[in-house]
């Protein structure tokens, strides 16, 4: 029996709710094999990040090389990869190991503000990284650093992802979760063709660290199993719909998400909610 494998290049953070934890614990969620590649250490709580330690280039290529020599994975997504340093790093790893099913969540900025990203970091991953991605899973602030342009309305949002299709990425899904709007929450999915709006409610929380890193591991671990990309992302869409719907409400800040949520659902419905 063979076993779908991820593997998830981002930071570690030492809350659980975000980076290389959320991706491990969303991967184990969905029954797929999760594999890891720090690229930073970072000192954070619900109340925000206190520390942020980058890993030595050196360092992250060679966890990369370790993974790429023994153990292929089915799908790789990124998170926080600090510094275009390290984003090259990546890239060319991506590309020497013919790593497929990459998904690029771009993450820059911390729910409670710090950057994560270096402001030089953002062209390098346009111009390096998002040719390899198969899906890229911006936010709103995030798209509008990779498109360069404000973002406002839907119009705009879709504007963006045509934008972000020319660097060679094939599937954008810009997340409305900052939109102005009150409701609903809706989530734009462009394939360089057609336009797809993933609705849901929009659940009145300050839980939501790790939202974005959360639903890019999911639809990761969807492609890891063989599933299409839109139904990748289908999934994803209600694993963390549901994980913040069911939240855990821990810590004084902006607490994580319930990973567990989605699979509990599921046994519910199996056993007719007894």
């Amino acid at each position: 029996m063979s076993i779908a494998k991820a593997l998830t290049i981002a930071g570690s953070d030492s809350g659980g709710g975000a980076g290389i934890q959320a991706d491990i614990k969303t991967f184990q969620e969905l029954g797929v094999y999760g594999m890891s590649a720090l690229t930073a250490v970072t000192a954070q709580n619900t109340l925000g990040v206190q520390g942020v330690y980058p890993l030595e280039p050196e360092a992250v290529a060679r966890q990369l090389d370790s993974i790429g020599e023994d153990l292929r994975p089915d799908a790789v997504k990124t998170g926080m990869l600090f510094s275009p340093e390290i984003v090259r790093i990546v890239a060319d790893k991506a590309a020497q190991y013919e790593w497929k099913n990459l998904v690029v969540d771009p993450v820059m900025i911390a729910k409670g503000g710090a950057p994560l990203l270096q402001q030089e970091a953002v062209r390098t991953v346009v111009r390096h990284l998002l040719p390899l991605a198969l899906v890229v899973t911006p936010n709103i602030p995030e798209a509008e650093l990779l498109a360069d342009m404000k973002i406002t309305t839907l119009q705009q949002r879709e504007e963006a992802a045509r934008r972000l299709t020319q660097t060679g990425t094939r599937y954008v899904v810009i997340k409305g979760g900052h939109a102005a709007e009150s409701e609903p929450a809706v989530d734009v999915l462009f394939d360089g063709h057609d336009f797809i709006y993933l609705e849901s409610p929009r659940i009145p929380t300050r839980h939501t660290h790790g939202t974005g890193c959360t639903f890019s591991a999911a639809v990761a671990a969807g492609l890891a199993q063989g599933h299409t990309v839109t139904g990748a992302i289908r999934t994803a869409k209600l694993f963390i719909q549901a994980a913040i719907e069911d939240g855990l409400h821990i810590g004084g800040g902006h607490g994580p998400t319930n990973h567990f949520a989605y699979q509990q659902r599921k046994r519910g419905a199996g056993d007719g909610g007894q």
